[in-house]
């Protein structure tokens, strides 16, 4: 998980633009990976770091694409049933703001890396689907890539990332699960807030 940082700017190549007419998962990631891509590619200031850019480029081309109150059930587990409609909702803001500060440092570090479509197992009448990828990067070994996506009546959304094997949502379960022991649901919205604040510095 070292390269995680590094890797994760593929998450941004799911989204590109909105797209009109209805389409396959693989045809969705496929079609907008080249708009993002040129988008990273001829902006210096975010390739220089700046992430405030980077998180107003998350904001509009990453946030209505992916479910992010899936994405914090499955990180808090089995801990999701005993938390309030209220402490759920506020669990999911602290988890987004965490995960768009995470892909945005990503997006600042994109190089020279390219994306590799894989084949994917997917029948028409599929809901819920993985599309396979993999991060191209010059001098190192290809990494695996793939996206968790399901269909919503509005579209796909991604609700996990498997990056070299290792599911990004569920790889918080543990220390969440931790948090939670020692200081209860409240203590881990504590704990998403207190993480949040440092990264904003």
């Amino acid at each position: 998980m070292k390269s995680l940082l590094s890797l994760l700017f593929g998450l941004l190549l799911l989204c590109g633009s909105a797209v009109a007419e209805e389409r396959s998962a693989d045809a969705l990631v496929r079609q907008v990976t080249d708009d993002v891509l040129t988008i990273v590619r001829q902006d210096k200031d975010i390739q220089s770091g700046d992430t405030r850019k980077a998180i107003a480029l998350v904001d509009t081309k990453v946030l209505p694409y992916f479910d992010f109150q899936r994405m914090t059930a499955l990180a808090v587990g089995r801990n999701w049933g005993k938390a309030t409609p209220e402490q759920k909702k506020r669990l999911t803001e602290e988890f987004k703001k965490l995960l768009v500060r995470t892909y945005s440092n990503a997006l600042t570090s994109y190089k020279d890396q390219t994306i590799s479509y894989k084949p994917s197992k997917m029948e028409p009448g599929d809901t819920d689907v993985v599309v396979k990828t993999e991060v191209v990067q010059p001098g190192s070994k290809p990494v695996q890539l793939n996206y968790a996506l399901e269909k919503h009546a509005d579209g796909w959304k991604v609700y996990d990332v498997i990056v070299a094997g290792v599911s990004l949502v569920t790889n918080y379960r543990s220390s969440f699960s931790q948090e939670v022991r020692d200081k209860g649901i409240d203590g881990l919205i504590q704990m998403l807030g207190d993480r949040n604040k440092q990264l904003e510095k």
